[in-house]
């Protein structure tokens, strides 16, 4: 490597060409990053004390460490997005100059011929700067004022947009923007293939302009190592078609997003928002994809990817899954997707029919809105569908689906009818995040003629006024205060109407005889509305229990007989057949009774679905798993959680870490509890082990 101060201007002159690589990211800079550029620019050629203004590094790659006045094309891997917006701001001023030259050198045949162009040459040598397929020809177009193509680079036009206007601002302040362009520096970077490691120095770069995501250093450390010929295939095949699948905007947002779900389905492990790069490296160097190959793993990553196009970002075909897809996605059950993708693999290679890959996809829908009217936390979704896919028999696909969802403990259930009435009745659904969704599914369950519920609106049959005219007080009866409270936001009093502002706070008897009223409704949800003659709490209950039971049948719970249910339970193992009274140490009249008959009370409380288990050697607390055991000792209980060490905040620093080292129980972290005192903190470090197991621990911290 050789690195050496430049003036950014003297680097484009002798420069014979930049090329950025198929494997970089496109064009990525908006408008904030373009306006502080130009702002840095316009300032640092106002004042004449700034002498120079550091805009970054120019990391290229060339056949041997040579300097710029070597001929071949210069291989870009950092300063693109700061070459393309300087050439971007080059043209816009070059076109603003025509024949004039307000400074030395600054002239529009000047900036073309020293910057923006090589004018002896011929073909796409003639260009200073060739971008990658997405922006080279939006930009090739704008240097030679031609008309743009027909896919033309969104961020490449509005960045040159900009630039002309703000250009035009400047007037006859021109000069101010040529003594700023000659100010600026940047650092060359020239790199040798031989002698360099690209892909480690294009990971350490802290550059000044936007941050890499993911998929940039995935995409990167995919393509970069391989030999130009082989990227180029690899691209062309494979990641360009991607790109062109997820949208210019939708790769950026989603493909991250797509790499994390695809990790969770290969590895079984949910890798950290941030660290999804670090994930994919770690699986593409384990043993049997490195044998399978590179070209392998990018078509993999292919084909699971225009299934995730298909129900995250509605690229479905298929009519009827594309409906389901729809409502999954309108519910954001973005954690089920590892699971699906599964799933829609094996539908796309025949081993689960249509039918049965969208009932398992209502099912999956059900299961999540159910548990979000139960108000059941969600912080174990994660970890239910990272792993579902172990339980499933393909043979007898469906039913293995809905007996594991069956089958779910606590505080991953699935809840029953009787649950999920109850809550429906009275929870608050129209401060739900999506209420829209819930109000469609119900009015269009049964239908084949769909009701376009996205162009209605929310009615409130009890009006939201706070000051509630003396009919409705009346209709509502002394306690409408109440009533209002209780029922105003639950199911029972919502429904959908195209003439919200008629029915505005009228009485119900004028809502529902007014020209286009309830009488008149051609909505299911409004059914039965038209033959009430008032509408109090015992109306409102009604509706909202009949809603209730239409909401079971729409958000449907799996239906298995007993016999089947009992074929998938797991045989329990024989118990082992240890009591308290195997522990000399625990038992009652030894020195550590009383402190271990609080501390299991206090762990048998953090969840009803945790069990404690007597073994020879210690005592197992489990969910899932075992999350924290216990050694008896004499003068002490010694705890092992089972996490990282790592993992664990422990402010007062008891925790020590037993990795790597012999010992009976689980886990990597060891606390000793010796006095009823020291409890409530330690308790503290049990939560953690515990939640970290039920997927409660923050996945994208």
């Amino acid at each position: 490597m050789k690195a050496t101060e430049a003036k950014f201007l003297d680097f484009l002159k002798k420069s014979p060409q930049f090329v950025i690589p198929i494997y970089q990211r496109t064009y990525s800079w908006t408008e904030r990053e373009c306006r502080q550029l130009w702002e840095d620019i316009v300032r640092t050629g106002k004042d004449n004390d700034i002498l120079a203004h550091f805009v970054g590094s120019i990391v290229y790659i060339e056949r041997g460490l040579y300097q710029v006045s070597s001929q071949p094309p210069l291989l870009v891997i950092d300063g693109q997005q700061r070459l393309t917006t300087v050439t971007l701001i080059l043209e816009a001023l070059a076109r603003q100059l025509g024949d004039s030259q307000p400074v030395e050198g600054f002239s529009a045949k000047k900036l073309r011929s020293y910057y923006l162009l090589n004018p002896l040459e011929e073909g796409e040598r003639e260009f200073k700067l060739l971008l990658t397929q997405t922006d080279r020809a939006s930009l090739l177009a704008l240097v030679k004022q031609k008309a743009q193509p027909a896919d033309q680079s969104l961020r490449v036009i509005k960045n040159f947009a900009f630039f002309e206007e703000q250009v035009k601002k400047l007037g006859a302040n021109l000069p101010t923007l040529c003594y700023g362009l000659a100010k600026l520096v940047v650092v060359d970077i020239a790199l040798s293939r031989d002698q360099d490691n690209p892909q480690l120095i294009f990971e350490s770069m802290n550059s000044t302009g936007r941050e890499l995501t993911q998929a940039d250093l995935i995409r990167n450390f995919i393509l970069m190592g391989q030999e130009p010929a082989h990227q180029t295939r690899l691209y062309e095949e494979h990641w360009r078609p991607m790109e062109v699948s997820f949208g210019r905007e939708g790769y950026s947002k989603h493909f991250d997003s797509f790499m994390r779900h695809y990790l969770t389905l290969r590895t079984g492990d949910i890798p950290n928002v941030r660290a999804v790069y670090e994930a994919f490296k770690s699986l593409a160097r384990t043993p049997d994809k490195a044998a399978d190959g590179v070209d392998a793993l990018v078509a993999d990553i292919h084909t699971f990817a225009g299934y995730y196009c298909a129900m995250a970002l509605g690229k479905e075909a298929d009519k009827k899954l594309a409906e389901v897809f729809r409502d999954l996605r309108e519910l954001k059950v973005d954690v089920a997707y590892p699971f699906l993708l599964e799933l829609y693999d094996d539908f796309a290679n025949g081993k689960l029919e249509s039918a049965e890959f969208e009932a398992a996809v209502r099912l999956v829908e059900a299961y999540v809105f159910r548990r979000a009217v139960c108000k059941i936390p969600t912080n174990s979704l994660n970890k239910t569908f990272a792993t579902f896919g172990r339980a499933l028999r393909k043979d007898r696909y469906l039913e293995t689906i809905q007996a594991h969802l069956l089958m779910l403990p606590s505080y991953r259930r699935f809840p029953n009818n009787e649950e999920f009435r109850r809550e429906f009745v009275m929870r608050d659904l129209y401060n739900f995040p999506r209420r829209s969704y819930w109000l469609r599914r119900l009015e269009n369950h049964g239908r084949k003629e769909r009701v376009p519920a996205d162009e209605y609106t929310i009615e409130h049959i009890l009006p939201q006024t706070e000051n509630l005219s003396a009919k409705w007080r009346n209709e509502l009866g002394s306690e409408w205060q109440r009533v209002q409270e209780t029922w105003l936001h639950t199911p029972g009093n919502l429904t959908l109407t195209g003439y919200n502002s008629e029915y505005s706070d009228r009485p119900f008897s004028e809502k529902r005889d007014i020209k286009g009223g309830f009488r008149e409704s051609p909505l299911k949800l409004n059914k039965g509305l038209s033959s009430l003659d008032k509408w109090d709490e015992t109306a409102i209950r009604n509706r909202a229990e009949d809603l209730a039971k239409e909401a079971a049948d729409v958000w449907a719970v799996p239906l298995l007989s007993a016999e089947v249910l009992e074929s998938y339970r797991p045989r329990s193992k024989k118990p082992a057949g240890y009591t308290i009274d195997d522990h000399p140490q625990l038992a009652t009249g030894s020195p550590m009774h009383r402190l271990f008959e609080i501390f299991r009370k206090d762990v048998l409380a953090l969840n009803p679905c945790i069990t404690e288990e007597f073994l020879k050697v210690y005592v197992a607390y489990k969910a899932e798993t075992n999350f924290v055991d216990i050694v008896p000792q004499k003068s002490r209980i010694r705890l092992s959680l089972n996490m990282q060490f790592h993992d664990l905040h422990d402010p007062k620093g008891l925790a020590k870490d037993v990795t790597n080292l012999g010992r009976w129980s689980n886990g990597d972290v060891e606390v000793g509890l010796s006095k009823p005192e020291e409890l409530p903190y330690v308790m503290g470090l049990v939560r953690q082990a515990f939640e970290r197991q039920m997927g409660n621990a923050e996945t994208e911290a």
